[in-house]
Formats: structure tokens, sequence, C-alpha cells
């Protein structure tokens, strides 16, 4: 059985150390789009060392940054087709700004596996903290693995992130980049399904797609710029449900409602009559 959630629930996936430079913060800055405006004193803050300020969703890739080879999905209880994977949900929660350079470690368990019957949701915790033992941030994923239900588990939860009714406060418009992806797979991401027409088209889609924790770092930067005027120290955490895809080069409108914690946030894709992108998305402030 290619998940037996007995053996997966609650399995410690281990610890993983890492290191991270100004170079890797810069290259997933740029990846996002940052400095697109080359001259825009906040843009720079993205892309010069020297004044750098780090998006809290950098935390998210920092750990398999320097990861060359396409991900594997096979952990204790779980073996599983790559091209069955897609990105269900993710979130981070920062105990405050990610230094532009620093080491840590990152331990990861499977916090549990939910059977939706056509497919199975596989959930990941990861805290990580400096060698010393301080907190730097913990994130949280779920990937949805289609044909992978039906072995009895729970079904887990249902929830849904409750959106204002009223028009947002806000309205972003921010485009992507038609290179957009192969950018971005740099940054540690190399699944095929992202820069392989062939394997794209396997895993039924028309052509690559952007990975989803591109359009979840554009997402949270554009609001951070527009909103929060650059100051990434004032998020404490980010969170979203991938609900669709992007295909690069298209355009994300992004609408923000002002809530008590913070933000509550949809983005969906302009170019395709506003089909949804990200759902249930939350930022709070710190």
């Amino acid at each position: 059985m290619p998940i037996d959630p007995d053996v997966a629930i609650g399995a410690d996936l281990g610890t993983t150390e890492f290191s991270w430079t100004s170079t890797d913060v810069l290259l997933y800055h740029l990846a996002l789009g940052a400095g697109g405006t080359p001259t825009d004193p906040r843009e720079l803050r993205y892309v010069l060392e020297d004044r750098v300020r780090v998006l809290p969703t950098f935390g998210v890739v920092a750990p398999g940054f320097r990861t060359f080879e396409p991900p594997a999905i096979r952990f204790p209880g779980i073996d599983v087709d790559l091209a069955k994977v897609l990105h269900g949900t993710q979130s981070i929660t920062v105990s405050g700004l990610i230094p532009a350079t620093g080491s840590a470690v990152a331990r990861s368990r499977i916090a549990d596996v939910w059977d939706k019957e056509k497919a199975a949701v596989i959930i990941q915790e990861t805290t990580v903290d400096e060698p010393s033992g301080a907190p730097l941030w913990t994130a949280s994923s779920a990937i949805f693995v289609r044909g992978e239900g039906g072995f009895g588990g729970r079904r887990g939860p249902s929830t849904a992130v409750e959106v204002p009714d009223r028009d947002p406060d806000r309205v972003i418009e921010t485009p992507t980049l038609p290179q957009q992806a192969l950018l971005y797979r740099l940054c540690g991401d190399r699944n095929p399904l992202h820069a392989d027409p062939v394997f794209a088209e396997r895993a039924g889609f028309e052509r690559p797609i952007l990975h989803g924790l591109c359009s979840y770092g554009i997402v949270c930067k554009s609001v951070v710029d527009s909103v929060l005027d650059g100051d990434v120290t004032r998020v404490a955490s980010f969170a979203t449900k991938f609900a669709g895809v992007v295909y690069p080069g298209e355009t994300l409108r992004i609408r923000v409602w002002t809530t008590e914690q913070g933000y509550t946030i949809t983005a969906t894709a302009a170019d395709r009559a506003d089909a949804p992108v990200l759902a249930d998305t939350v930022l709070t402030l710190a």
C-alpha cells in the first residue's frame, strides 16, 4: 500500500542542518519578481545585500534551497508517484525577522494523514531553530495525492477562512513572468511539473505550471508592499490554501480585506476569468 497511516502518522522525519547566505535570499526575492522597479527603495530592500530584509516566506524554502534533484515523496508509510502530488496548504510563523545570513536546524514530522476517498492529504510540520536552540520559525504544509485515498483513514477537518461580506479594501494586480517557473526552480524545487511540458501533460496540465510556493511568495510580497509599505518585520504569519494553478506569464489579482488580526486575502488568475489560485489566505501582524 502506498500509504499506511499507522506507520506514517507521527513519523519523525529527522533533523536537517542547513545554512543560507544573502545570495540565497536575493535569488529567492528575484525569483518572486523583486526588483521590477530597480530604483524603488522598497524594491532595493529585497535585492541589495547591504540593506536586505527577508520575506518571511523564505523560511519555507530555506531548508531545501540547495536541493538539486526532483523531490521524492517517500516517508515512513508513504511512497507515492510525484506526478500525482499537488501542494495543498502552506503556512509559516516567524519568531522575528529572519536574518539575511544564518545557520539552523530543522526538525520535521508527519503530523497527520487524511483520507479524502479520491485522494490522500499528508500533513507535515517543521520547526526551525538556531544551533543555539533559539526559535526561528515553524512551518506546516499539506500535500494532496490524487488517487491515493480510500485506505480507511480519518477524513480530517473541513475548515475555511471567512471572507468579509463587503468589497475588498485593496485590489492588487501582479503580473508573473513567462520564465518565472524556470527561475524559481533555482530555489530548490526541481519538480519537472514546472519546467517539462511532457511531464506536465502526463500530470494533466496543458503546460508547465508555476510552483505553488512561488505564487505563495509573490502574493505575500505583493501584500507587504501594497499594504505594509514593504515592512516585512510586521508579518507574524502567512498561511494559504492552494485553490488552483497559475501558468507563468499570467497576472494575479489579489484582493485584501483588513481584519482584527491582520488581513484576509484571495488570489485569482485575472487572465482566466478570475480562476481561483489562493484561498483561505491570512496574513497576521506581529
